[in-house]
């Protein structure tokens, strides 16, 4: 099953389709494209699916969507691998 995850946008870099950022989903750190969301600047919270953040949402939301998803168990694809 494919989710949006919500993550916190740690750096941005490049700019327009080439823009990108850091993103954290609590403490797992993963390259997202940003070309969806040219709005979205450092700090902010978006909901990243495969690969690409496709929303912005507010903390308290992002941060209650990943608590039920950790939970659920549905986040081991963000675990490192050994």
């Amino acid at each position: 099953m494919c989710l949006a995850v919500p993550g916190k946008i740690l750096s941005i870099t490049g700019e327009d389709v080439l823009r990108s950022g850091t993103v954290s989903f609590g403490g797992i750190q993963k390259q997202v494209s940003l070309a969806y969301v040219p709005e979205a600047k450092t700090g902010d919270y978006v909901i990243v699916h495969v690969g690409f953040a496709i929303s912005i949402v507010d903390e308290n939301e992002a941060k209650q969507t990943f608590e039920y998803l950790k939970q659920m168990g549905e986040l081991d694809e963000l675990e490192p691998r050994p």
